[in-house]
């Protein structure tokens, strides 16, 4: 059964009906510049369809709490808090009261908080409670913005999700959106472009009357048509309307607004100028000598971003930190070594940044609970090149590594392990190392990086490199007066043996 509210009348008297099923599933877009008759079009659509349909209106400025007297809309103050609000959403759905949410008493800012949770709550209902409602939105350009302005970027997101939900996605919530706005070019184009139904109104720029014809399918010459339209009369275009362009005038409603249009009232009989003057600046009988001050406006609310903002700043008071228990020193050194030799052994650990090999070297050591300053970030990477050469120094044959060291002492940190483990493999005359077991000494995975570090060495006269009649690569190290076996740069990498980066 098609349900028919009359709006007014079209050209020749004849009766303007909308189709109020055909606008639950489409939604409806009203447009006028202040003083052409939006919120008298809209009264006239909720008072026609009181009876048919539940009924949620949206009021910034606290005109349709009037409803009330006549048609039983429930009037719910904007100024409960957000929580509130949302919950009280949720049982408007679940009880299908008609309501008005007035916003009168709040500034922008609060007006897009409230409304965003009013909003929400009717969104987020639950399924058993998708009733057909008529969501009706006035001064909509509020509450979804095209740009922002001085509200907290915070509220104006907030705010626009919930009008880009409720025009986007609340059809099949059962939610039909009504938005009225004075300018087209204030109203967000992804919240406008969801309506299918339109009705627009006067006005004067030509960027509005622009959008309203391309709205409505009209030509640019036709679009100057929207300045001579009257007070209550409108462009009416959809499925829910009519299919072609239809100009029609609002009908009469029944309630009245709480603010009126202005009107011109006689002013009072002129008086003599001290009379005047005696009667602005002169106290009168009845009038208290003291006035108290005006109050202070409540604070407002801080914002997640400033409480984030405030947690960020926070600085707690620490406790005494307990300090670890005391340790020898030999044994703690050895617990260093130790350290060093896991993160030497971990294949992965080498292709990290070195600073970052640091930070898991300190974890370790707080979760051992090895008190004491522990090792720079300088003297860390010269221990664990040290490590990956398989070179203890705490070991017994600490003594025999310390022309070792101390050869090493002048190179630069970068190639320190490369170097060490060339001692290594000379001084035990093991195979030359390969070019990918050089590249795991210096902590990289690239070849040709290990091999520019070792011509370095070369032209510093550290090493020298030569090659047999096999093309394997002999490296001697004419400090310590020992040299490598031949050994093949290229030969695929193996598994790590204990005789090579870690100590036997």
């Amino acid at each position: 059964m098609t349900i028919s509210v009359g709006m007014g009348s079209a050209a020749g008297n004849v009766p303007a009906a909308l189709d109020l099923e055909e606008l639950l599933a489409t939604r409806l877009l009203v447009q006028g510049n202040s003083g052409s008759g939006k919120s008298h079009l809209l009264r006239r659509l909720l008072e026609q369809s009181a009876g048919q349909v539940q009924q949620v209106v949206i009021d910034p400025e606290g005109d349709f709490v009037t409803l009330a007297d006549r048609y039983g809309h429930v009037v719910v103050d904007g100024t409960h808090g957000e929580a509130d609000l949302h919950r009280i959403a949720a049982r408007v759905r679940a009880h299908r009261v008609s309501v008005v949410l007035t916003l009168e008493a709040l500034d922008a800012e609060a007006q897009m908080r409230a409304a965003a949770a009013f909003l929400g709550g009717l969104f987020d209902a639950e399924r058993d409670h998708w009733y057909p409602v008529l969501v009706v939105v006035d001064e909509a350009q509020l509450f979804a913005p095209a740009a922002a302005g001085e509200v907290s970027d915070e509220a104006r997101k907030a705010s626009l999700g919930a009008m880009t939900n409720l025009m986007c996605r609340g059809r099949k919530r059962g939610l039909a959106g009504v938005i009225a706005t004075q300018r087209l070019a204030k109203l967000a184009k992804n919240v406008a472009a969801e309506a299918s139904n339109f009705l627009m109104g006067r006005t004067f720029l030509d960027i509005d009357m622009a959008r309203a014809a391309d709205l409505l399918g009209l030509e640019r010459r036709q679009a100057e048509s929207f300045r001579d339209l009257e007070r209550g009369q409108f462009v009416a275009l959809g499925p829910a309307l009519s299919r072609r362009p239809l100009t029609l005038r609002i009908g009469p409603v029944e309630t009245s607004p709480r603010s009126t249009s202005p009107k011109l009232v006689p002013l009072p009989e002129p008086a003599s100028g001290e009379a005047l003057r005696d009667l602005i600046l002169a106290p009168g009988e009845e009038e208290p000598s003291w006035m108290p001050a005006p109050r202070p406006a409540p604070p407002r609310p801080p914002s997640p971003t400033d409480l984030l903002h405030q947690l960020a700043q926070y600085r707690p008071t620490e406790p005494a930190a307990e300090e670890a228990p005391a340790m020898p020193a030999e044994e703690r050194e050895a617990a260093l070594a130790a350290i060093l030799r896991e993160i030497a052994a971990d294949p992965d650990a080498a292709h990290h940044p070195v600073a970052v090999q640091y930070q898991d070297f300190l974890v370790r050591c707080r979760m051992r609970r090895l008190g004491g300053e522990p090792p720079n970030l300088a003297a860390f990477r010269r221990r664990l090149a040290i490590a990956r050469a398989g070179i203890d120094e705490a070991g017994p044959e600490s003594r025999s590594a310390d022309d070792v060291l101390a050869a090493c002492a002048a190179l630069p940190d970068e190639v320190q392990g490369l170097f060490l483990l060339l001692a290594r493999a000379a001084r035990e005359g093991a195979p030359c190392p390969t070019d990918d077991a050089l590249a795991r000494a210096i902590g990289s995975r690239s070849p040709g990086r290990a091999r520019r570090l070792l011509g370095y060495l070369e032209t510093r006269g550290t090493v020298v490199c030569r090659t047999d009649f096999r093309g394997n690569r002999i490296v001697a190290l004419p400090a310590l007066s020992c040299e490598t076996g031949p050994g093949d740069p290229k030969a695929a990498p193996v598994a790590a043996t204990p005789g090579l980066f870690a100590a036997e």
